[in-house]
């Protein structure tokens, strides 16, 4: 039983503190559902953003779009009222919704390493790794996974201890139950074995990476091996900084509850580590979107303020006195750094990026 110093903490009778959380909430929010969307937008009306590499960020845009709108604003209201006022029924329903897109989105995030793996490490036999039918079976498997670990297993009992200690709270509690076996497997389905394998796909990317960065500098083109390392490091640990802060202190809150009790655990900081969680969500959009370099053309497209008319009107009376300058530029890099080559499959066709460019084709193919 939480003790009741505990539970009224997390009642916000301040004001001031009170509309500073909902602020931030209702951001965090607003983050989640519009860059999720931006993202399905981008794909559905970008031809080139439609390929095979691209469908586990499109589930990862969707998983995270139903959660910013079925679970977070619930969520929000229960975090801010300090009861959970739906009744016991649409508590197993909000719960069980919860736990299946946290899972979902996670193995998505676990799929998108291993297809950028497959694509980095063995561009050549990739369309015979990555065929449509596996993509489809992997897909099933993550909503399959994630449906048995939420609605099957919260509707069945699985996660519930012997003894409920949700019953002696005075005020009504909405959370998931968790006991050892539940804890300890939803744990590492969840989150600790895609981590592991996330950490070695992509350190192996990032060797990859730097093997490349190397052979650039051995030529002499030292700040272009430089640059391209530099962006190889910060792109993996933004995409691994962020998985990790934000996932693993939840989990690790998570499994310890299921060893010690429901309760064990302060209420204040369940809901820092959740909200945590959720804040992933916002941050797929950014990082596993916004890092590839055809996403970003299509959010340029999205979002430019001109006509089309005027940009292509504009693009030709540009393109008279610049075309003689690219085509010089482009003969000049194509002879410099002609003797590298790291193919790399960018969803449509094999590329071989040369010189500067080539730790930025490597890296516009990850998330």
């Amino acid at each position: 039983m939480v003790p009741n110093s505990t539970a009224s903490s997390l009642c916000l009778d301040s004001p001031p503190c009170k509309i500073t959380v909902s602020v931030v909430l209702t951001v965090l929010i607003l983050i989640t559902i519009a860059g999720n969307v931006v993202v399905c937008l981008a794909v559905g009306l970008t031809r080139r953003l439609r390929s095979l590499t691209n469908c586990f960020i499109v589930s990862l845009a969707v998983t995270d779009l139903l959660l910013g709108l079925l679970v977070l604003p619930f969520s929000a209201f229960y975090q801010l009222s300090c009861r959970w006022g739906f009744g016991k029924v649409f508590c197993n329903i909000y719960t069980s919704l919860d736990v299946m897109l946290c899972t979902a989105s996670i193995l998505n995030l676990f799929m998108i390493s291993l297809d950028r793996y497959c694509a980095v490490t063995d561009p050549l036999r990739y369309p015979v790794l990555v065929t449509p039918v596996r993509v489809a079976v992997s897909l099933v498997l993550i909503w399959v996974i994630s449906i048995t670990l939420s609605f099957l297993s919260i509707h069945l009992g699985w996660n519930s201890r012997s003894e409920s200690s949700s019953s002696n709270h005075t005020i009504p509690k909405c959370k998931v139950q968790v006991n050892l076996v539940y804890g300890l497997v939803d744990g590492l389905v969840t989150f600790y074995l895609p981590l592991l394998v996330m950490c070695v796909t992509y350190y192996r990317i990032f060797k990859i990476a730097r093997e490349q960065a190397k052979r650039i500098h051995h030529v002499g083109s030292w700040k272009a091996a430089t640059i391209g390392e530099h962006k190889a490091t910060v792109t993996l640990a933004a995409v691994m900084g962020a998985f990790i802060i934000c996932w693993f202190p939840y989990f690790t809150v998570f499994v310890y509850r299921g060893l010690i009790g429901d309760d064990a655990i302060n209420e204040a900081i369940e809901a820092v580590v959740l909200w945590l969680g959720y804040a992933n969500s916002a941050l797929n959009p950014i990082l596993y979107a916004t890092l590839n370099r055809d996403f970003r053309t299509a959010y340029q497209q999205l979002f430019r303020c001109r006509p089309a008319s005027h940009g292509a009107q504009e693009t030709t009376q540009r393109s008279g006195g610049s075309q003689l300058a690219r085509n010089q530029s482009r003969e000049a890099m194509q002879q410099e750094e002609k003797p590298l080559k790291l193919q790399v499959w960018s969803g449509t066709e094999v590329t071989a990026p040369r010189g500067a460019a080539d730790s930025s084709q490597v890296w516009s193919v990850l998330p």
